[in-house]
């Protein structure tokens, strides 16, 4: 039995589209996956629009806080995929990497938002059907 994989999900401020990826990925692996987020220039608190997105798919973020970068975030990660941070992302070999290209939610209001977030659910459930094939989507 390997050890389940990590994902770090990584955006500039940590307060939208990675905070929204880690909520899903959370709720829909469920304790199969490890999941972080993480900021290059993470912001003060999350997008409440992202909040109010998430919630009305029944997830919580509303808890999480936006936290600053770190290469060990980056060592202890299987998968790393960044959503616009481009060169502040540090690269590790061996590492499986993908760069989500996403519409920033900052300043957008919920309409705009939605169909962000169902992007983002689309590509975390075919993340996790890769990540953990033999086990499927929940």
């Amino acid at each position: 039995m390997n050890e389940k994989p990590t994902v770090l999900f990584v955006c500039v401020h940590n307060a939208g589209r990675s905070q929204m990826a880690a909520g899903y990925l959370q709720a829909l692996a469920g304790d199969r996956i490890d999941v972080l987020s993480a900021g290059s220039e993470p912001k003060d608190e999350i997008n409440p629009i992202a909040v109010q997105a998430m919630a009305e798919e029944g997830i919580d973020i509303s808890g999480n806080t936006p936290k600053v970068l770190t290469v060990d975030a980056v060592r202890e990660s299987d998968a790393v995929i960044t959503m616009g941070c481009g060169d502040a992302c540090p690269i590790f070999p061996g590492k499986r990497y993908e760069d989500w290209e996403l519409d920033d939610p900052a300043g957008q209001g919920i309409e705009s938002v939605r169909p962000i977030r169902d992007e983002i659910r689309a590509r975390v459930e075919a993340l996790i059907g890769e990540l953990i094939p033999e086990q499927g989507a929940a």
